[in-house]
């Protein structure tokens, strides 16, 4: 479909009529179906499980060992995702995670998930699904026209965080008592929806998600002296473009901020909220927890449906900077009161904030990174990503108490977020102001 007229007047319809963005998105949406089942079954043994107390500094463990290894070789994947077949990854690597999940759920109904082994399978798991989103960032602009790729990443990123949710869902609803061994029978049922996507993902040509050097033998001792080589080019390469250099830098800050944030309402629903008497709509617990979930998966529908309409009138810079600054407020507004209802609010309004900012970003970086290095790239990405969000939760957690009660903290974030739309903006100046290029009527295309 790539550099192909389309004349719908529906991007997003139109977008479906191409086989590979098709098949591109169901491979996203049974893969992130099964993420929120598997990541219900880790909050509800790690978190909420009636078998162990959880406080600030056991949640911000949790948190490192489960993401910070990743982290720190995420660039020599992606600079692997920029010399392998990328469709090759998505079917590869939905299986090895169909085998870590039966390995993961042995172990926590074996063993509990206090120990070493729990974790380490459970960092195997999660490890291979940032491997996995990735790919999928790295090969959508191989599937999609350019001057869709706002409307694509919206409607991809947007579906995959719901359908997490959904399966988040199903998993909560599936805990039973929530003790660990019915947390690795819900962990089992992840498996299912990441061999379907492996079965879905099988359909791509070996070139079609890139890169174009798919398929070609390469000596194994080749591509270790390619991973490094390619993170020096590829930082070079990501330096040398200041909108993706400068959006890259946004989203730390929001990890950063929202790191904290987690952590603060992990532990009010653990240890501040209790459900009140004779019942009511407002839950503690991992019940009140999941209601704060859904409330920012509906942010984040609305964030996904606004991003495509605003991208059309102002820059996406501007649109960031105006997210930041609106969530050092929700900060202040909604976080201050520590009541569930605000923390509901501040759920939603921060779920609007994270998909507005993830979708502007992730467009700014495909537009400016070139095919050949963006699999490198986006690995950066998501180290950023992750560790953003441990750092911000180890240091929320020297501060924290076990109720997460820290007002002084909150306002810090708040000035934080602010800090960083007034940097992004001042970064971003020759391009805050600029409207977007109309579009031709008849195709959707930037005239």
């Amino acid at each position: 479909m790539t550099g192909r007229n389309l004349r719908s007047p529906s991007v997003s319809r139109s977008l479906f009529r191409s086989p590979g963005f098709r098949r591109l998105y169901g491979v996203r949406l049974l893969s992130q179906l099964a993420d929120g089942v598997f990541q219900a079954s880790l909050a509800s043994a790690v978190f909420f499980s009636p078998e162990r107390q959880t406080d600030a500094a056991a949640v911000a463990a949790g948190f490192s060992v489960l993401l910070l290894p990743y982290s720190l070789i995420g660039p020599f994947a992606g600079t692997l995702l920029d010399r392998w077949s990328r469709a090759h990854v998505l079917v590869r690597a939905n299986l090895v995670r169909t085998g870590l999940v039966v390995l993961s759920a042995g172990v926590l109904a074996a063993l509990g998930a206090d120990g070493l082994p729990f974790y380490l399978t459970a960092l195997a798991v999660i490890s291979v699904n940032r491997f996995f989103l990735a790919t999928l960032s790295a090969g959508l602009p191989r599937v999609v026209d350019p001057a869709q790729l706002v409307t694509a990443n919206s409607l991809s990123v947007t579906s995959g965080t719901v359908a997490t949710l959904v399966g988040a869902g199903i998993g909560v609803l599936l805990r039973g008592d929530g003790t660990d061994a019915a947390s690795a029978l819900v962990a089992l049922l992840a498996g299912v929806g990441y061999v379907a996507s492996a079965l879905l993902a099988r359909g791509f040509g070996v070139r079609v998600l890139g890169p174009d050097e798919a398929g070609r033998p390469v000596p194994l001792a080749a591509d270790l002296h390619a991973v490094a080589a390619g993170l020096v080019a590829g930082a070079r390469h990501l330096l040398a473009r200041r909108p993706a250099a400068a959006a890259l830098a946004a989203m730390t800050v929001h990890r950063l901020c929202f790191g904290a944030t987690t952590l603060i309402t992990l532990l009010a629903y653990r240890n501040l909220f209790v459900d009140p008497p004779g019942g009511g709509l407002l839950k503690a617990g991992l019940p009140g927890l999941t209601q704060v979930v859904v409330a920012s998966g509906a942010g984040t529908l609305l964030g996904a449906v606004l991003t495509p309409l605003v991208a059309r009138r102002i820059s996406p810079q501007l649109w960031i900077t105006g997210l930041l600054a609106g969530a050092a407020a929700v900060e202040l507004g909604f976080g201050l009161p520590y009541q569930e209802l605000t923390f509901l609010l501040a759920g939603f309004a921060l779920g609007v904030v994270s998909q507005g900012t993830k979708i502007s970003v992730d467009t700014l970086v495909q537009r400016s990174v070139d095919d050949a290095f963006r699999g490198r790239v986006f690995s950066v990405y998501d180290t950023l990503f992750n560790v953003a969000f441990v750092a911000a939760a180890a240091l929320a957690a020297a501060v924290l108490p076990p109720d997460g009660v820290s007002r002084p903290l909150l306002v810090a974030l708040a000035v934080l977020y602010a800090v960083g739309a007034a940097g992004y903006a001042y970064a971003s100046r020759a391009e805050l102001l600029r409207r977007p290029a109309p579009r031709s009527p008849a195709t959707g295309k930037i005239n």
